[in-house]
């Protein structure tokens, strides 16, 4: 992990701006969905991907009765029968 250099405060709504030149880098755009995740005293934002809810792979997914499921998995499933 590097550090950018930049320090933001979190406004009164809770918000904090990411600086333009990081979101390009990254790829996120307006309305792009972001997880967050907690460590002790990190937060880390990733940018959201369905994953299968087996294996945690999110290529190759489709969805099926609400749920995201990989290939890999549907045909171990279809194998298993």
């Amino acid at each position: 992990m590097r550090s950018t250099g930049v320090v933001r405060k979190i406004d009164n709504m809770g918000r904090i701006v990411l600086p333009k030149e990081t979101r390009n880098y990254l790829g996120i755009q307006v309305k792009t969905p972001l997880e967050i995740y907690v460590d002790e005293e990190y937060i880390y934002l990733k940018k959201y991907e369905p994953s299968c809810v087996f294996c945690k792979e999110a290529k190759n997914t489709i969805l099926y009765r609400g749920k995201i499921v990989c290939e890999d998995c549907i045909a171990e499933i279809q194998e298993s029968l």
